[in-house]
C-alpha cells in the first residue's frame, strides 16, 4: 500500500540514521556526559528524553510546521535562544553542583530519572538545528503523493526507536565506567564540572551560530 514505506527505502533510512546517531553530536555527547557523571539510569533517561524529542520534530515535518519555522528568521531564532538558554541554564545547575549528590545511589531520588528524560526531550525538542535536519532528511526517503506526510511519520518513528536503542546504550555504558571514577568524590565533583562545562558549550555554540 502508498501510504506504507517500501521496505528497501526503510532499510536505506534505518542504515542512514544508525550512522548519523552513533556520529559524535550534541546529544550523544550529553549522554555519555551525564551517564559518567550521574549514572547509567541518569544516561539512560536522559537518552530516551533525546530520542522521544524527535517525535516532536517529526510531526512539525509532517505538518509542514518545520519549513515555515525554515523560512522565518523571527521564529528560527526564537527557537535557538530557547534551547540556547536552557542548555545554558542545565551547564550552570550542574556547575552549582558540591559533586556530593552525585554519589547518592538514583534510588534516593526517584524523581531524578523523570527529571532526566524531561530535560533530554526539551533539549532536543528546541534545537532548531534538529528541525532543519528533519526538514532536509526525512523527505529523501519518501515518494511524492498524496500519502507522503504518513510516511515522513513513519520515518521518525524509526529514527526515534534506533535513536532510544542506541543513547539507551551508550548511556548504560557510561554510567559503568563513571561508576568507578565516582567512588572517589574528587572525581565526582570533576564529572559534574566537566558535564556543565559541556552543556554551556553547547548553549553558547547554539546562540552564536
Amino acid at each position: 500500500m502508498e501510504f506504507l514505506l517500501a521496505p528497501q527505502l526503510a532499510l536505506s533510512f534505518l542504515a542512514a540514521a544508525v550512522l548519523l546517531t552513533l556520529a559524535p553530536g550534541p546529544d550523544n555527547l550529553l549522554v555519555l556526559a551525564l551517564g559518567m557523571a550521574r549514572g547509567s539510569r541518569a544516561g539512560v533517561a536522559f537518552g530516551l528524553g533525546c530520542a522521544l524529542g524527535c517525535l516532536n520534530h517529526t510531526l512539525l515535518a509532517a505538518l509542514g510546521v518545520s519549513a515555515l519555522i525554515a523560512a522565518s528568521p523571527f521564529w528560527f531564532n526564537l527557537l535557538r535562544w530557547l534551547g540556547g538558554a536552557y542548555l545554558l541554564w542545565l551547564g550552570w545547575q550542574a556547575l552549582r553542583s558540591s559533586g556530593v549528590a552525585l554519589l547518592r545511589p538514583l534510588a534516593d531520588a526517584e524523581a531524578r530519572p523523570w527529571q532526566l528524560f524531561r530535560r533530554g526531550l526539551l533539549a532536543n525538542a528546541l534545537n532548531p538545528k534538529v528541525v532543519l535536519f528533519f526538514l532536509a532528511f526525512l523527505p529523501q526517503f519518501v515518494t511524492p503523493g498524496p500519502w507522503a506526510s504518513y510516511q515522513i511519520v513513519q520515518l521518525g518513528l524509526l529514527f526515534t526507536l534506533q535513536g532510544a536503542l542506541i543513547f539507551s546504550l551508550i548511556g548504560a555504558s557510561a554510567g559503568r565506567l563513571g561508576a568507578s571514577l565516582q567512588r572517589h568524590p574528587r572525581w565526582a565533583l570533576w564529572l559534574d564540572r566537566l558535564t556543565g562545562l559541556l552543556f554551556i558549550g553547547l548553549g553558547l555554540r547554539l546562540l552564536v551560530a
